[in-house]
C-alpha cells in the first residue's frame, strides 16, 4: 500500500517565510529572523490551538504500553530515531522518525508529540511556512490542549529552495514530491499508526492546521489524500503555488521595464490614499476596506502631489502603481493573475532600495526562479524583461502545475468521506494575493454542483484588513478550530466566525467573518468594535 506539509508586524511577515515558525504563517525577504518552533502571537495565524482544550472523545483511553516502546514499532520504509518521555513534561511522549521512498535515498523528518495522559482522542497534522515544511517546535502546541501531534521537515532542513536541486545542480524530483505534498502525507500517517499503537485505538478524529504554506498543504491533502484527515483548517493558503511566485515578480519587471522604481514612502502613500477612499464603502469609518473588491479607487490623482520625503508622485509613478493593482498582464494586455487587493501593503514583495533606487525582488520567490526554473543559483531577478517574464510564466504552470499547483476544484472524495474544510484569508494579505483563494472557491463551488451543495463540506471566510496569517488592522479569526471541530464532530456548520483584534490592552475591535460572499454589514447602531453591531449581509 503507497506510504503514507508588517514595524513589528510587517518585520514578521517578512521574515517567517523562510523559517516555517510554528503555526505556521509565511513572509520573508531573507534567512534570519524567528528561529524555528517559536510561537507566533495572536488570533488566527494558523497557530495551535487556543481557548480550553476540546472535550475528550475516548475518555477512559489510556497508554496500552510504554513511550520507549514505540522505537520498536515496524512502519513500513520508516525507521524511528527516537521514541523517549519528555524531559521537561512527563506527561508527554515524543518520537522521531525518518521515512524513506527506496530507492531515492531521501529521508523525511517526521517528530509527533502524544500525550500520556488527557489524550482528547484526536490528532493534529501541522504546517510549515515558505520552503520549510514545518518544525519539531509546531506540535507542542496542539500536545498541550490534548491531541496527539505530529510536524514534519518535508524533506529537507532549513527554508531555503536550495533543496530542489542535487549535488550536480540537477531538479531532484524526489525531494521536490516530499516538500510539494508526499511529506505530509507521511507525517499522518506515521503519526496515526504511533497514536494507535500506544493507546490501541485509533484516533476517532483527525484534523490538519496550518497558514500559507501550511494553508496549502492542508488543501493539498484534501485533493490528494482525501482519507487523512476530518477536517482541514486552512489560513491564506499558499495555493496557486507556481503563479503566485512568478507574480511576485511582477513589481520589479513593470518598474524596470519603464525605468521607474517607485520609492516605499510612496508605495505606502498609495495604499493610504486607496484605504482612506473606500473605508467608508460600509458605512463605518475604521481604516479597513470592507471589501477591495468594491474599491475601484484609481492612482491618477496622486499625481503631482507629495509623498512627503519621497517628493512628488511623477505619472510614472501613478502607472506602476495602477499595475500593481492590476495584476501580471502580457503584453498584449492578457489576463494572467491577480495584483494585491487595495489595502494591502504593496512595499512587502515590491520594494525598491538604493542609491539611485532599485527594485528588490522577494526573497523567496528569487529562490523559485533560481533553483526550480533556471537552475541558476546566481539568476538575477531584476534581468527579467517583459517577454522574459512570459516565458517564465508559461514553464512555471506547465512545468509545476501539477505537483505543487494545488489548485485542483475536484473535491469529490474529500466530501464523499464527509471531510469538512474552512478556509480563510485576509483581504490585505501582502504575500499571497487573496484573490487567487477567491478563485480557487469559485472554481470548486462551480465543479461541486454549486454554491449550496459546495457549501455543505468547505465554506471560506475573507478577513477585510488582515494581512499574512494575521496582523494588519481588521480583526482575525479567534481560534477557528473550534468551528472546525464542531462541524465535523455536532454537523454545525459555520456561517460565520468570530474574529478579533488585539493591543497590548486586550481586545480592541471584534466582528464576525461571514461565510463568502456575504459581508458583514454595520446595523445602523452600537460601537463600531463590537462584533454584536454587525451582521452577515450580501450587500453593504
Amino acid at each position: 500500500m503507497a506510504r503514507r506539509n508588517r514595524t513589528l508586524f510587517l518585520l514578521m511577515s517578512l521574515i517567517v517565510l523562510t523559517t516555517g515558525v510554528s503555526g505556521q504563517d509565511q513572509g520573508g525577504r531573507g534567512r534570519g529572523g524567528v528561529p524555528p518552533g517559536a510561537p507566533v502571537a495572536g488570533p488566527g495565524r494558523g497557530g495551535p490551538p487556543a481557548g480550553p482544550p476540546p472535550r475528550a472523545l475516548i475518555p477512559s483511553a489510556r497508554p496500552v504500553r510504554t513511550c520507549e516502546s514505540l522505537a520498536e514499532i515496524a512502519l513500513a520504509n520508516t525507521t524511528i530515531e527516537s521514541a523517549a518521555v519528555d524531559a521537561n513534561n512527563p506527561a508527554l511522549c515524543r518520537v522521531i522518525a525518518n521515512t524513506t521512498h527506496p530507492p531515492a535515498g531521501d529521508k523525511v523528518r517526521i517528530w509527533v508529540a502524544i500525550p500520556l495522559s488527557n489524550w482528547n482522542g484526536r490528532f493534529m497534522g501541522n504546517g510549515g511556512g515558505g520552503f520549510s515544511g514545518g518544525n519539531a517546535g509546531a506540535v507542542n502546541g496542539p500536545a498541550a490542549q490534548g491531541y496527539a501531534a505530529g510536524a514534519t521537515d518535508t524533506g529537507h532542513e532549513g527554508g531555503s529552495g536550495s533543496f530542489a536541486l542535487d549535488a550536480n545542480g540537477r531538479l531532484n524530483w524526489q525531494l521536490i514530491r516530499d516538500n510539494a505534498y508526499l511529506g505530509i502525507h507521511e507525517m499522518t500517517v506515521t503519526g496515526k499508526a504511533l497514536t494507535q499503537a500506544l493507546y490501541g485505538v485509533a484516533p476517532r478524529y483527525s484534523y490538519f492546521n496550518g497558514c500559507s504554506t501550511g494553508g496549502r498543504q492542508g488543501l493539498m491533502e484534501a485533493q490528494r489524500y482525501p482519507q487523512d484527515y476530518h477536517g482541514i483548517l486552512s489560513g491564506a493558503p499558499a495555493i496557486n503555488w507556481n503563479r503566485f511566485h512568478i507574480q511576485h515578480l511582477w513589481g520589479p519587471v513593470v518598474m524596470n521595464a519603464a525605468d521607474n522604481p517607485v520609492a516605499p514612502c510612496k508605495l505606502a502613500a498609495a495604499t493610504a490614499a486607496a484605504i482612506a477612499a473606500c473605508d467608508t464603502i460600509d458605512g463605518v469609518k475604521d481604516g479597513v476596506i470592507e471589501d477591495p473588491k468594491r474599491c475601484t479607487y484609481d492612482p491618477k490623482p496622486l499625481g503631482g502631489t507629495s509623498a512627503g520625503e519621497c517628493g512628488a508622485f511623477t505619472e510614472g509613478d501613478v502607472t506602476v502603481i495602477r499595475k500593481l493593482w492590476e495584476g501580471p498582464r502580457r503584453q498584449d494586455g492578457t489576463f494572467l493573475w491577480y495584483g494585491l487587493p487595495r489595502g494591502a501593503d504593496l512595499n512587502a514583495l515590491w520594494t525598491s532600495r538604493g542609491t539611485p533606487l532599485r527594485p528588490a525582488p522577494f526573497g523567496i520567490s528569487m529562490d523559485w526562479f533560481r533553483y526550480f526554473l533556471t537552475q541558476d543559483p546566481k539568476f538575477d531577478g531584476n534581468a527579467v524583461t517583459p517577454a522574459g517574464y512570459e516565458r517564465f510564466w508559461d514553464q512555471s504552470v506547465e512545468q509545476y502545475g501539477i505537483v505543487f499547483g494545488t489548485d485542483n476544484p475536484d473535491l469529490t472524495a474529500f466530501r464523499d468521506r464527509g471531510g469538512k474544510a474552512i478556509v480563510w484569508h485576509g483581504w490585505a494579505d501582502q504575500l499571497i494575493t487573496a484573490e487567487g483563494t477567491v478563485d480557487y472557491y469559485t472554481r470548486v463551488q462551480q465543479q461541486m454542483g454549486g454554491a449550496t451543495r459546495a457549501g455543505e463540506f468547505i465554506r471560506l471566510f475573507m478577513a477585510p484588513g488582515v494581512a499574512h496569517c494575521g496582523g494588519g488592522a481588521g480583526p482575525a479569526p479567534a481560534n477557528p478550530i473550534d468551528a472546525l471541530l464542531a462541524w465535523v464532530e455536532e454537523g454545525k456548520a459555520p456561517d460565520m466566525i468570530p474574529a478579533i483584534r488585539r493591543d497590548q490592552t486586550g481586545i480592541t475591535r471584534s466582528r464576525p467573518l461571514c461565510a463568502y460572499p456575504l459581508v458583514a454589514k454595520y446595523r445602523g447602531s452600537g460601537s463600531t468594535d463590537q462584533a454584536s453591531s454587525f451582521t452577515c449581509s450580501a450587500g453593504l
